[in-house]
Formats: C-alpha cells, sequence, structure tokens
C-alpha cells in the first residue's frame, strides 16, 4: 500500500519526533543513525525518495546556536571563566545537543513533506 487515507495518518509532529514512518507511525524511519529506510517495514511505503536536504541542519544551527550562545554569556558575565575553560564547558555540549537533535528534527521535516504531499515524494530522484 502506497498511501494511507487522510484520516489514518498519524500526526506528522509525532510521527517525526519518534523517528517512525510518516504514512502509519509505526515502523522505523531510519536504518542506522541518519540513513532513510527505502520502505517502512510496517505497512511497506516507499520511503527511497524522501530529501530533507539541508533543512534540518539550519534548524539545529539556529536552535544551538542561541541555547549555547546564551549560556556562554551569561556564564561569562556572571563568573568571567577563562577561554580554555569556555572551551571545555560548550564544545562538548554544542557536539551533544547537535547529534541529540539531528534524527528527530530529519524525521519531522519528513513527515511534513509526506503530509503536505510533495509530488515527487513517491518518485525516486
Amino acid at each position: 500500500m502506497n498511501r494511507h487515507a487522510r484520516g489514518n495518518e498519524p500526526s506528522a509532529l509525532a510521527a517525526g519526533l519518534r523517528c517512525r514512518c510518516p504514512a502509519c507511525g509505526e515502523g522505523a524511519l531510519f536504518r542506522g543513525f541518519l540513513t532513510v529506510r527505502a520502505r517502512c517495514p510496517a505497512c511497506d511505503v516507499d520511503l527511497s525518495a524522501q530529501d530533507s536536504g539541508d533543512g534540518p541542519v539550519a534548524f539545529i544551527i539556529l536552535i544551538v546556536g542561541g541555547i549555547v550562545l546564551a549560556l556562554a554569556l551569561i556564564t561569562e558575565v556572571r563568573y568571567g571563566l577563562p577561554v580554555w575553560l569556555h572551551l571545555v564547558l560548550w564544545l562538548p555540549l554544542t557536539v551533544a545537543l547537535v547529534l541529540a537533535l539531528m534524527r528527530p528534527l530529519k524525521a519531522v521535516l519528513i513527515a511534513l513533506q509526506y503530509r503536505h504531499r510533495r509530488h515527487d515524494f513517491a518518485e525516486p530522484v
């Protein structure tokens, strides 16, 4: 089955945050860390033509950049830490936040593309 009836589809946000198939909300969307499966293991929908592009990265840069910059500025104003200590604090936090947000944001963008019926979603690129 290629498409589900509109009323049976899960919320794009819920399916994306759980990294599940945008059609059924059950099958795992990813094979590995960021590799999207060619087909959903639960409903067999074709996912091979998905393309989230650089969308997730743009959102992550804005979100993580804002969080880390705000925390670094507050810490600097309050405590006046040396530069090396800022690097020890903020570089690992930045990497952790980027890795934590990458999968869910990519999955949400794929689910939104599916939900809004991109014309080329089911056609291989």
